[in-house]
């Protein structure tokens, strides 16, 4: 069924929107050849040339999705529209602008790789799926903040007189709690003390089961989505 903010018809028919991902594909390889140093003058014409073709493509493909649109405000102004013309922008702003802001204009054309989830399903499925579990991952999320501050306060007091240096207030222990829950350890903070190294133990075991919790809440809501979809393609049968 169609929506406003993704309109149909003429680019959404398989050959097209497969045409468009490939195009998605080569703009950001074509990007991050113009990373390597000393390149050929010829590869940097390609590039250049390559860019205003694509550019050209993708400024028809956002005009036309606008004109089909049955809202075409409420387009403009979702997630798909927003995307599709931060695309195209950074080449029309890139000549009214300094060296250093055009940098980062080229950096924000990395973001038409998020074209692409209109041109697969499974991106519908999880943005679907995100939706369906979002008060899940809200209460997880915040969950994990406290688990976070709580792992700070604990640390900060088993080995702030043994440590002073390193960890000097509960902000900096809460550095160690970021990099031990998310199982990283750089090494540069980590407990000398008996106490510390047992409420780590506790902290890094918890840790695991809490990292774990949101990828079986976003596998769960995948599978109804699944199955949901799976249904209704027998029913129409």
């Amino acid at each position: 069924m169609a929506t406003s903010e993704q309109p149909q018809g003429f680019l959404d028919r398989p050959l097209v929107s497969g045409f468009i991902a490939a195009l998605i594909l080569f703009s950001t390889l074509c990007f991050s050849l113009e990373t390597l140093p000393d390149l050929h003058p010829f590869t940097l014409r390609f590039l250049h040339y390559s860019e205003i073709v694509v550019v050209a493509i993708f400024t028809a493909e956002y005009c036309y999705r606008i004109y089909s649109a049955k809202d075409r405000l409420r387009f403009i102004f979702s997630f798909y529209g927003l995307v599709d013309l931060l695309a195209i922008l950074p080449f029309y702003l890139a000549p009214a602008l300094d060296l250093r802001s055009l940098r980062l204009l080229r950096l924000v054309r990395v973001l038409r790789l998020l074209k692409l989830a209109r041109y697969h399903k499974a991106f519908s499925r999880l943005g679907e799926a995100f939706r369906m579990a979002r008060e899940e991952l809200i209460i997880f999320s915040l969950a994990t903040l406290i688990f976070l501050y709580l792992a700070a306060v604990g640390i900060y007091y088993f080995e702030h007189a043994a440590q002073p240096e390193v960890y000097r207030s509960v902000f900096d222990a809460l550095w160690w709690a970021v990099t031990s829950l998310t199982t990283v350890g750089y090494g540069d903070m980590y407990p000398i003390t008996v106490g510390g190294r047992i409420f780590t133990f506790i902290v890094l075991m918890l840790g695991l089961g809490l990292v774990a919790m949101p990828a079986g809440i976003m596998a769960s809501s995948l599978n109804a989505i699944r199955r949901r979809q799976e249904n209704s393609v027998k029913e129409g049968e």
